[in-house]
């Protein structure tokens, strides 16, 4: 097993490489064609076209495009992104201090979508050729074309107007202060023992987590309720029907298990769109993470800000998919065979 994970890691490893070069350059020399100059911010209104030239010598703006490219990969290939010119802070520190908040909210809610499309595809599999068929098929289509933002404003509305029971306004309650562990709300504050932080971290939390969590579940039901559909011919649950067991045990001992391999590369594939509703349900709660600084760079034209957050996308699809794979390697035992 140790060798197959480490071959698959090894492999997407050396595929990355050019794929962040190439990104790389994709986003670097699209942004220097846009007719905009990110030295407005920086200089006064009294500045002379003397002082722009000046500031953007020292900027290296004043350089050809591959050449500053050049400069940019290899300080970022240093660990260094740059200098914010909105916040005048490193790039890289004001990605790490939101990334966080933004995996928090994914993770979470990732985890509520896998809660409710994994009973959802199993009772969907269950009415299948059956007179409820129907109105599963329909509920699922319907919540399937109601995107995360929309769910957002109906969770605010219901949830934070109509039967205000949570909050919808920002990651954690007036005067807490998050400690700086893992950057991870949830588990900070548990890791310190402050458990009534640690609801109220929970409840900013749940309503964004949900809000994601209903965009993505149908997809994923759907996805499931197919898979459930095509295992139920194999051989082997034939063999379990003759040995007698019941059709639920036959579904969630041997059925499922085969059937999250389509499952688990769907939600591979798909994260990445997980990952930017995500950006866009933090703007409408409020919730400080990625989403609200990108907005933030693209409103002040912040060029190395914008390149540093393609960038540190790119490498979370990337890793997203080696997991993906050594999660396929793991379910699926003929990849394990000599």
């Amino acid at each position: 097993m140790f060798p197959l994970i480490s071959a698959i890691v090894l492999r997407r490893l050396l595929l990355a490489i050019p794929t962040l070069l190439l990104l790389s350059l994709v986003v670097f020399v699209v942004l220097r064609m846009l007719p905009v100059d990110p030295l407005v911010l920086l200089l006064p209104a009294s500045a002379t076209a003397a002082d722009a030239a000046v500031l953007r010598e020292q900027l290296g703006f004043d350089k050809p495009v591959p050449q500053q490219f050049l400069i940019w990969l290899w300080q970022a290939f240093n660990g260094n992104l740059g200098t914010s010119i909105n916040f005048r802070q490193p790039v890289a520190h004001l990605m790490l201090s939101s990334l966080p908040a933004t995996l928090e909210l994914t993770l979470a809610g990732l985890l509520l979508a896998l809660v409710i499309s994994v009973p959802g595809g199993v009772l969907a599999y269950a009415l299948y050729q059956r007179r409820r068929e129907t109105a599963a098929d329909l509920a699922v289509a319907s919540m399937q074309s109601i995107p995360s933002f929309l769910w957002s404003l109906l969770l605010i509305l219901t949830f934070g107007v109509l039967w205000p029971v949570l909050p919808f306004s920002g990651r954690v309650g007036v005067g807490v202060v998050l400690p700086d562990i893992t950057g991870f709300a949830v588990i900070d504050l548990l890791l310190v023992g402050r458990f009534d932080a640690w609801l109220t971290a929970l409840s900013h939390l749940l309503l964004p987590a949900l809000a994601l969590a209903l965009g993505f579940a149908p997809l994923v039901i759907r996805v499931l309720r197919s898979s459930l559909i095509d295992a139920a011919s194999e051989p082997y649950v034939e063999a379990a029907r003759l040995r007698g067991l019941s059709e639920t045990r036959i579904v969630w001992r041997h059925m499922l298990k085969n059937a999250a391999l389509p499952t688990v590369t769907m939600i591979g594939v798909q994260f990445g769109f997980l990952f930017g509703g995500a950006l866009l349900v933090e703007m409408i709660f409020g919730f400080p993470g990625i989403g609200n600084l990108m907005v933030q760079a693209v409103r002040g034209n912040d060029l190395p800000l914008i390149q540093g957050i393609a960038l540190i996308f790119c490498v979370l699809m990337l890793a997203i998919t080696v997991i993906v794979d050594v999660l396929y390697a793991v379910l699926n035992p003929r990849l394990r065979t000599p």
